[in-house]
């Protein structure tokens, strides 16, 4: 089996959320299941900042559902959105 590269966007519960602090707490979450390859904040509209979430996982099955699980049960985390999935 191959590995898998996945781009989740995470919005913040509240625009006020200190963005830094949660992409922090984010990257903690997924330290040890998978290799983060990228973390970048980006504004979206009006003051709303999102993270993006670049990383590479073993195309192993449920994994992906599991990590995505995780980063939705994150401390402020609103919404969690996966954006792409390529086989690598």
């Amino acid at each position: 089996m191959g590995d898998v590269a996945v781009v989740f966007r995470i919005l913040p519960e509240n625009p006020d959320e200190d963005i830094d602090e949660l992409a922090s707490r984010v990257k903690d979450t997924v330290t040890g299941k998978c290799e983060i390859n990228r973390v970048i904040t980006e504004e979206i509209a009006f003051g709303l900042k999102a993270i993006r979430l670049e990383i590479i996982v073993p195309d192993e099955e449920g994994l992906m559902g599991a990590i995505e699980s995780d980063l939705a049960s994150v401390s402020g985390v609103s919404q969690v959105d996966t954006e792409d999935v390529t086989l690598i």
